[in-house]
């Protein structure tokens, strides 16, 4: 198992240095998908519409392919297929997914990735600054101990193909608003299979000591999140393309301070408020999935809204 073997040879390389590099790397881990998945909502909402859709797309899109891809391989954490895996830090706890492919390294990649694609004939210098934290998410995951080279690997695939993808499509329909409206009726279907498949599949049921190694039920609760983003995207651009019609209000000395209460409205109901009422309410599924799909819509239907008319 030379993947195994990598992981041990950074462990080593962890513990001889006192774990000094901990932090730098599960900051790098942690800002990638707590803080980076808001970058779209701020390009909507203040600087270009058109990529602000492209972001969130590719986001939302990578998220459930990633969902599929993980509840479909089944793969183990590393510290359960070898008990000389010691991760950093609380993720034996803290993990909230099966471990092939990344979630961190596929999210990373599809925030910086569209940003590199954005800005890399304008500001050379995001695009590579972009490309090398990219690099560093995946990396942190091999050093922290909680995903295999290929894990990482497929991860930034994955994102790449989404990213090139979904830049081709919005192209391609270039605001045709009757093609959009198919691609959200097939959005949908592909989200009721998406949970119909996750649902009633069987999962790998391994115990040791009378212990279930890993809980399928919760390894579900990620993609519950990926499909309820995204069908408040899809519902929410339906309704922005074809009654809100919204446009930036450039110029405007509101616009930062709203796009600011609009990050932090929609950062606390993620860290703090839903957990607190619909999950603790509805359980990991459903109240996941109700949550994040109130956060997506209000991004993309709620508070632009409100932006316009404060602005106006």
């Amino acid at each position: 198992m030379i993947d195994i073997q990598y992981l041990l040879w950074l462990q080593e390389i962890r513990n001889a240095t006192g774990g000094i590099f901990d932090e730098v790397f599960n900051g790098l881990s942690k800002f990638a998908v707590d803080v980076m998945p808001f970058l779209p909502f701020i390009i909507f909402w203040c600087v270009d519409k058109k990529w602000g859709y492209r972001f969130l797309m590719t986001l939302g899109i990578g998220e459930v392919v990633n969902g599929i891809i993980k509840l479909t391989v089944c793969a183990y954490r590393p510290w359960i297929r070898s008990d000389l895996i010691e991760p950093a830090g609380d993720s034996k706890t803290a993990a909230t997914g099966y471990s092939f492919p990344s979630g961190h390294t596929m999210s990373a990649t599809c925030t910086y990735g569209t940003t590199f694609a954005w800005q890399r004939k304008k500001r050379t210098w995001l695009a590579v600054v972009c490309a090398v934290l990219i690099a560093l998410t995946g990396f942190s995951r091999n050093f922290l101990g909680v995903h295999t080279p290929q894990d990482v690997a497929v991860g930034l695939i994955e994102a790449l193909i989404v990213i090139y993808i979904v830049g081709v499509v919005q192209e391609k329909i270039n605001g045709d608003d009757k093609k959009l409206d198919i691609l959200s009726i097939v959005g949908v279907i592909a989200v009721i299979g998406t949970l119909i498949y996750i649902t009633q599949k069987s999962y790998p049921m391994d115990y040791v000591d009378g212990v279930l190694l890993v809980n399928p039920d919760k390894m579900m609760n990620d993609t519950f999140k990926a499909c309820g983003a995204f069908i408040g995207l899809l519902v929410g651009s339906y309704l922005e393309r074809h009654y809100i019609k919204y446009e930036i209000p450039f110029g405007s000395k509101n616009l930062p301070v709203l796009a600011f209460v609009g990050f932090m409205i929609s950062f606390g109901w993620k860290e703090f408020f839903a957990p607190a009422t619909l999950v603790a309410a509805f359980g990991g599924h459903w109240g996941n999935f109700v949550a994040r799909c109130i956060m997506w819509f209000f991004a993309v239907a709620i508070w632009p809204l409100v932006i316009r008319k404060e602005c106006n």
